[in-house]
């Protein structure tokens, strides 16, 4: 079931009725933890029972752990989940790997990998892995001390508005909430609709109609020129930020319908005037994660500044290569962590030559970083996108005007109109926030009303005549 569809949102207002009803804790529990493994069912039942190993074996490891901080029990759980992990996202692009690389250095080349290594993923497998492997870390850091219970762990792992696809939270942000759910409150349902309903418009009226040129354009790099090129890079430049950051949103309203309040996952990351910027406003709690149980552990920035760039380059690439069992995933990390040292080491130079916070000449440098990452993060975007390198490569040649194509293939105006419309959305995106802050604060209820009212008509109006076909695009992840 996706967020967008309308089976989703009849099950979730049957799933809200039972709650409302409920009487105690426990039966609000209860109603939460089935709703969350219904949904979790609906998309594949057999996965259930990945599911339910996974979360029992890692709550058998959280306890012993909790109870003892043995180091040994915390690689078996690091070497359990990520090699399970690995085995299931990684093992065919590992194999595929050997089987071409055997073939360039004129070896005898393998058999070709059985069907079977490239098994669909399991719906949300990295995120919910992420999750329980952060509890284990806290644990063993002495920065998590509260004991779950058997069910408040599997309602951690499992909170349907999360788990598929993020925000990646810590213990400490989730597991006292659920252990804490409240009766319905009037004042949070319509704020997480409300919520909710603004992240929908993003999918569905944006992200699923920017779905298709993209498709388009990325399928035939042959044809494309300078124009349609940028064209390509841009329509899924948008296509992925309101796709994801309408889930997250979505995700978000419907946690805070319950009282449970989740972090925000985007904050207007095209208006960023670096690629660290970027990365501290785009998919947050990914970045986040990152940065405590990667970055920190290889050293951060405590051992030196060759050290220092290297662990953000390492940081970087793993970050890819979670993102997909492709080498196209793990190019597009190494390209955002060569900007990350490169933008440190051009840190370092300026504070060198004199180049002050807040003078003349670090102003202009920052409005002049603006133009500059968004056409960074728009070429690592197609590396994201495209099926294979040289797809990716034939398209990059194209953005920097050194492609072949006589022309580029016939786009709609309309549809070109909508790749502008977006980027001026999300351009003006924080100033729309702002007064819509200020309007709130203003006009109180009756803004809060009509605004509701605005997205809900929006929504409905696209369900019923357009409706959302597309998946989101990090249920893949």
């Amino acid at each position: 079931m996706l967020f967008s569809s309308p089976t989703f949102l009849l099950f979730f207002a049957v799933l809200l009725l039972f709650y409302a009803g409920a009487r105690s804790y426990r039966e609000r529990a209860a109603i939460v933890l089935a709703g969350s493994l219904l949904f979790y069912a609906s998309w594949k039942p057999a996965y259930l029972l990945l599911l339910t190993a996974s979360v029992s074996l890692n709550y058998w490891l959280y306890s012993a752990l909790s109870a003892t901080r043995s180091k040994r029990l915390l690689v078996a759980g690091l070497a359990l989940n990520l090699g399970f992990l690995g085995i299931i996202k990684y093992l065919g692009m590992a194999l595929d790997t050997l089987s071409g690389l055997a073939g360039w250095l004129e070896l005898p080349v393998p058999a070709a990998p059985p069907a079977w290594v490239h098994w669909a993923l399991p719906l949300g497998i990295s995120f919910y892995t992420f999750h329980m492997l952060s509890v284990m870390i806290d644990v063993y850091r002495g920065e998590w001390t509260h004991r779950i219970s058997f069910r408040a762990w599997w309602m951690y792992v499992t909170f349907f508005p999360h788990m598929i696809a993020g925000p990646i939270l810590r213990a400490s942000e989730l597991v006292e909430q659920l252990e804490d759910l409240q009766p319905l409150r009037a004042r949070e349902v319509k704020l997480g609709a409300l919520i909710f309903l603004a992240g929908l418009v993003k999918k569905v009226l944006f992200a699923d109609n920017l779905a298709p040129l993209a498709d388009a354009l990325f399928g035939q790099p042959q044809a494309l020129g300078l124009y349609a090129a940028w064209l390509a890079a841009t329509a899924f430049a948008l296509q992925i930020y309101f796709d994801f950051s309408g889930y997250s949103e979505m995700a978000v309203g419907l946690a805070r319908m319950f009282g449970v309040v989740l972090p925000r996952n985007f904050l207007h990351p095209y208006t960023s005037r670096s690629v660290r910027e970027f990365w501290q406003r785009w998919h947050i709690t990914l970045s986040r994660w990152l940065r405590d149980y990667l970055y920190i552990s290889l050293g951060g920035n405590r051992r030196g500044k060759a050290r220092n760039l290297a662990n953000l380059m390492i940081t970087m690439l793993l970050g890819g290569l979670w993102h997909g069992a492709a080498w196209t995933f793990v190019f597009w990390g190494l390209l955002h962590g060569s900007y990350l040292v490169l933008h440190r080491v051009l840190l370092d130079a300026c504070t060198r030559v004199g180049v002050l916070e807040g003078s003349a000449a670090a102003r202009a440098l920052s409005w002049l970083g603006w133009p500059v990452t968004l056409a960074l993060v728009w070429l690592t975007w197609v590396f994201f996108r495209a099926p294979t390198f040289h797809d990716a490569w034939t398209i990059t040649a194209a953005m920097l005007g050194m492609a072949d194509a006589a022309g580029a293939p016939a786009v709609r105006t309309y549809v070109q109109a909508l790749v502008w419309a977006s980027l001026l959305l999300v351009l003006v995106e924080p100033a729309i926030e702002r007064a819509l802050k200020r309007g709130l604060r203003r006009w109180g209820e009756l803004h809060f009303t009509l605004r509701g009212t605005a997205y809900a008509g929006i929504a409905l109006m696209v369900i019923l005549f357009g409706g959302s076909s597309q998946k989101f695009i990090y249920f893949d992840f």
